[in-house]
């Protein structure tokens, strides 16, 4: 019997975990297929990328997962990685506005209060701002069926107070995004089903998200968790698992044309891959390049993405005069900062410096102020530690600076993010059977959502060759 051939283009955590999955299932039943990983750079795990120096460990790329995603936890299981596992420093978080540090209030989730305590305890709002939030369960529902925005969602249920200094920051953080323009939807159709389900948001996340019962002795469970060694273990472990002949490195895919007998990829070596299924899971922005012929792709030319920045800044622990008892904090987007967010990652990740060290980790980089990642890394530096003292009380320069810039690296799923996709996979289901997309820039962009998409894809492709 003739084997047949599936191609995975982009070698990310989406096309690690596809290429794991998909090995796994042709040896575990002796299936007549073999994979192709072809990824353009000369390594794989994209935006995972954890470096070691000077005794520091060092995340340029995410710093975690979220305990409560199951894929990443089915992985880190199959890997034999339990052992591995550590959790995050748990403690209080802030909120940065106008130059003061608020405590981010409790009986939250994603900075939505749950209950009528936790908006009248917090700072970050006015008395009025308060009694208009503290209207959110007597709001009627919003429409059923349709998009749209989380500003417009959360606007109406609580006031603009409340989503301008709690809210934004958080959800629109995470995405490097402008919440007036992301879409519920895409990004968290949760709160929705809440409001359509129980009327409201507030006595939907208590039905569904009740407070853990207290104990004096015990500290709250980690929502995060990582690797010893950083995410990176996770990449190192799939490669280990990866047979050497199924990864390309330093090939890119130039165009994929159909055929009678399936695909041929053209590789920028001169090559001709040829496929009987293709999984792709490079950035959206690569695909009307390598299906040029196909004009329904022309879509994802209009889906930005933003460039971000993280900076990374070690110093000896004598540096910071002004310690604070948390784990970091967020910056109010009407604030006059242009840093993000801040991570006192000694405290978050105990683990990741040496003892007597500390290191912080900012992030830069939005809708409306791109262009500082363009800056050079002297320049970013400077504007970030201009904006650290006003909060911080640091004592002379870093040690030294870790800075990595993600050009164009956070896909943006705007209001009709779901409709437009489902018309794109429509179309390829007619004209590209056995093409699937998967990654960031279609079903989520956090790494449980990478691992899940890989997952399926390979469902997708492993019922289609059936």
């Amino acid at each position: 019997m003739e084997r047949k051939r599936i191609a995975i283009v982009g070698g990310g955590i989406t096309g690690l975990s596809a290429a794991y999955y998909l090995q796994k299932e042709i040896n575990d039943k002796k299936l007549p297929y073999e994979i192709k990983l072809i990824e353009s750079g000369n390594r794989l795990g994209g935006k995972i990328k954890t470096l070691k120096q000077n005794g520091f460990t060092i995340e340029q790329g995410p710093d975690s997962l979220l305990a409560r995603k199951q894929p990443a936890l089915k992985l880190t299981k199959e890997l034999g990685l339990e052992e591995r596992v550590i959790h995050n420093g748990t403690g209080q978080s802030f909120m940065l506005m106008k130059r003061k540090l608020y405590q981010m209030p409790k009986e939250a989730f994603m900075g939505i209060p749950k209950t009528a305590k936790s908006i009248r305890s917090t700072k970050l709002i006015s008395t009025t701002g308060k009694l208009r939030a503290m209207m959110e369960p007597f709001i009627p529902k919003g429409k059923k069926d349709g998009d749209q925005s989380l500003g417009e969602f959360f606007r109406r249920r609580f006031g603009d107070e409340l989503l301008v200094n709690q809210v934004d920051s958080l959800l629109s953080g995470i995405h490097s995004g402008d919440i007036d323009r992301m879409s519920l939807k895409a990004t968290y159709p949760m709160f929705h089903k809440l409001e359509q389900e129980y009327g409201s948001v507030m006595k939907g996340l208590r039905k569904t998200m009740p407070s853990p019962k207290k104990n004096a002795s015990s500290k709250p469970a980690s929502v995060f968790f990582s690797y010893e060694g950083g995410l990176g273990t996770l990449v190192e472990r799939l490669e280990e698992e990866l047979e050497e002949d199924n990864v390309q490195l330093n090939t890119s895919v130039d165009h994929i044309e159909k055929k009678e007998n399936g695909y041929h990829l053209l590789l920028s070596d001169g090559t001709v891959y040829k496929a009987d299924a293709v999984i792709s899971t490079t950035p959206h922005s690569a695909v009307p390049r390598m299906f040029s012929q196909y004009d329904f792709f022309k879509v994802f030319n209009h889906v930005p993405s933003v460039s971000t920045a993280n900076v990374v800044l070690a110093f000896d622990q004598s540096a910071l005069k002004k310690d604070i008892d948390g784990t970091g904090f967020l910056v109010s987007r009407n604030s006059d900062y242009r840093i993000t967010a801040c991570t006192w990652t000694h405290k978050k990740w105990p683990n990741t410096a040496p003892e007597g060290k500390a290191l912080l980790r900012c992030y830069v980089g939005r809708p409306g102020d791109e262009e500082i990642v363009d800056l050079s890394d002297d320049e970013i530096t400077d504007i970030v530690l201009k904006d650290l003292r006003k909060v911080m009380k640091i004592k002379g320069k870093p040690e030294f600076t870790v800075i990595t810039r993600w050009k164009n690296g956070r896909p943006q799923y705007h209001v009709g993010h779901v409709e437009r996709l489902a018309e794109v996979r429509a179309n390829m289901e007619s004209h590209l059977p056995g093409v699937y997309l998967a990654g960031a820039s279609y079903e989520g962009g956090g790494i449980p959502d990478c691992i899940e998409q890989g997952e399926q894809a390979v469902t997708n492709v492993l019922e289609f060759l059936k």
